[in-house]
């Protein structure tokens, strides 16, 4: 049994995620916990980004900056004018 406190927004936010993955927030937590045993440490990097990523991560959020294509080719054929 665990209990925590968790800031209300984040915990809806998260559980947002874990219901579109089909897992209740028990079900994520115990699936974090098998992967920090698997991994003999936690199963992912902790550093602080620079200001650059965090730019990245921003207009990821926002959709600001990206570019839409109709079809695989269309985002080839940029590739290929490069």
């Amino acid at each position: 049994m665990i209990g925590v406190r968790i800031e209300p927004d984040l915990k809806e936010e998260a559980d947002k995620i874990f219901s579109m993955l089909g897992l209740s927030p028990a079900q994520a937590i115990t699936l974090f916990y098998k992967q920090v045993v698997l991994y003999g440490g936690l199963p992912f990097s902790v550093g602080i980004p620079n200001e650059e990523t965090l730019e990245a991560i921003r207009q990821a959020h926002t959709g600001e900056g990206l570019t839409e294509y109709s079809s695989f080719d269309e985002l080839m054929a940029e590739f290929d004018n490069a």
